[in-house]
């Protein structure tokens, strides 16, 4: 799913005319794997899902720094078994240390998104699309929304270790997602500002690693209910300007995001840390959480089916 939270995580890009998808399932099963949305990044699956809310606090980078709370929500439709679309509204509010008070809404995000490929034998999944950032569709007057749109093309790719032999078991819960975009403004220059605005590379990804995958798959420890609904994770995500970006600082900025994901059979619940990579990015830590529901799962008949075409497979969920 998209998110707005700093940076603000644009997703899905190219166009791909060839699909090699096999065994579309509710969210993002690929074989056994389960890849859960992960709350900066996406996952690398089209499905029917809802976040609602995000929500992340942090200190700016500013000097001294202000408070940060943003807030969005994000839907997630399948218009056919392999392509979807994601609309993304998000909102921040900025408290000054003097106690000055700000907010306002960004702009409205589209995503179009295309699954090029599910392998299960390999716990690999590949997703392309693009996203569109529509300018002028937020609080451009207050300074939270830009009045010109921003185009990303981006790949969202998935894997997990299940394949891996039964002699290495403990490491067969692990995967990774990785997400490349690359961000293109509409306008070049923003002559309100009197800056040139720059193309930049957005990428990241995660590390995880799956209880549920580990007791249903691997071994069964015996360990309470709750730690075998659990994914502990590290997420990343980083922006670069790449272009156009005559002076500006050319500096890398993001954050190194540890927590966990709780899975149930019908939604999610997710918690971060937001630890910036650098003084640009901001200060101190932040923290980030969400609701992420499966409306595959919790209405299968209805919102939960693709608009077009039904699906081929049977709704998969996680067992515990």
């Amino acid at each position: 799913m998209f998110r707005f939270i700093l940076p603000r995580s644009l997703a899905l890009a190219s166009l791909v005319a060839v699909t090699f998808t096999t065994n579309a399932f509710a969210h993002c099963f690929v074989g056994a794997r389960f890849l859960p949305a992960t709350l900066l990044t996406d996952d690398p699956c089209v499905a029917d899902e809802m976040s609602i809310p995000t929500v992340g606090w942090s200190k700016t980078a500013d000097v001294p720094p202000a408070s940060q709370l943003d807030l969005s929500i994000d839907f997630s439709k399948r218009i056919t078994e392999n392509f979807g679309v994601t609309f993304s509204q998000g909102w921040t509010q900025i408290r000054q240390p003097d106690g000055t008070v700000a907010s306002g809404f960004g702009n409205l995000t589209t995503a179009f998104q295309f699954q090029v490929l599910k392998d299960p034998s390999h716990e690999l999944a590949v997703l392309t699309g693009l996203a569109v950032d529509w300018g002028h569709t937020g609080s451009t007057a207050s300074g939270f929304a830009d009045r010109f749109s921003h185009i990303t093309p981006t790949i969202n790719i998935g894997k997990g270790f299940g394949d891996l032999p039964d002699s290495v078991g403990w490491i067969r819960p692990f995967a990774v997602t990785a997400q490349v975009g690359y961000q293109i403004p509409t306008d070049s220059f923003d002559f309100t500002q009197n800056v040139f605005n720059p193309q930049q590379l957005v990428y990241g990804g995660t590390l995880q690693y799956s209880m549920p995958y580990l007791k249903s798959e691997v071994i069964d420890l015996g360990l309470p209910e709750f730690i075998n609904h659990l994914i502990p994770l590290v997420e990343v995500s980083l922006t670069t300007p790449m272009a156009n970006n005559f002076g500006n600082p050319s500096t890398t900025t993001g954050t190194v995001n540890p927590g966990v994901i709780w899975v149930g059979s019908y939604f999610q619940v997710g918690i971060e840390a937001m630890i910036p990579i650098n003084r640009e990015s901001g200060t101190g830590v932040g923290v980030l959480a969400q609701l992420h529901l499966y409306l595959d799962d919790m209405f299968p008949r209805s919102v939960g089916q693709p608009l077009f075409g039904g699906t081929s497979t049977p709704t998969r969920k996680l067992t515990f």
